[in-house]
């Protein structure tokens, strides 16, 4: 297991790295315990020009100023005063792309508290925080130290697939976008993933 690099994060094209996390791991260290989960599903977020984006039109206020950092930096936000949701910084310094990881598949024994809903942990980006244990204290953080990374296993998808962005209609357009990828079939995408812009690219 390899942890990605600077060089992966600093790069121009948030949608390829946003393809590009699918089936990386996203490892969490919490006191003594280490939880690591796949990356399954995941939105592209291609700061000011994207009226999808916290950051269109270059509006930075104290929530967004995380996504002007530099690529590899965590972006932890509190969304519709209910839950957090964990996003990668991408590109360069100044420049605010984002990824929001959506899904992911838990690869360590789940508590027992999870799994008493309906979904299945980890199937939606509420769930990824929930479960993974992410709050206002994870904002910021680098993705390159030890305590919170995403990591190289070896895992290829055998088939990844695009749509349209969810719950972003306000955003004209941008709501068309192909930024949304997920692995094809697999069992931990949040709801409604297939739908009939969906396209499979591998």
């Amino acid at each position: 297991m390899q942890k990605l690099s600077a060089d992966f994060y600093i790069r121009e094209e948030v949608d390829l790295i946003a393809k590009e996390l699918l089936g990386k791991l996203l490892v969490v260290k919490s006191g003594n315990q280490i939880y690591t989960a796949r990356i399954v599903e995941t939105e592209a977020y291609a700061g000011v020009i994207d009226a999808a984006s916290h950051a269109y039109k270059n509006k930075r206020t104290q929530r967004t100023e995380t996504m002007y950092m530099k690529g590899g930096t965590a972006y932890v936000y509190f969304c519709y005063g209910m839950h957090y949701l964990f996003n990668v910084v991408t590109n360069q310094q100044d420049i605010p792309h984002a990824v929001l990881i959506r899904a992911v598949e838990p690869l360590f024994e789940v508590p027992q508290q999870f799994k008493k809903s309906k979904r299945l942990p980890g199937s939606g980006p509420a769930l990824v925080t929930k479960l993974l244990g992410f709050d206002k204290s994870h904002d910021g953080i680098s993705l390159l130290k030890n305590d919170l990374y995403i990591a190289d296993d070896g895992y290829a998808p055998v088939s990844i697939a695009v749509s349209p962005r969810i719950g972003v209609d306000y955003a004209g357009n941008a709501a068309k976008w192909l930024y949304r990828f997920f692995i094809e079939g697999h069992p931990y995408l949040s709801p409604h993933v297939y739908n009939k812009n969906a396209v499979k690219i591998i």
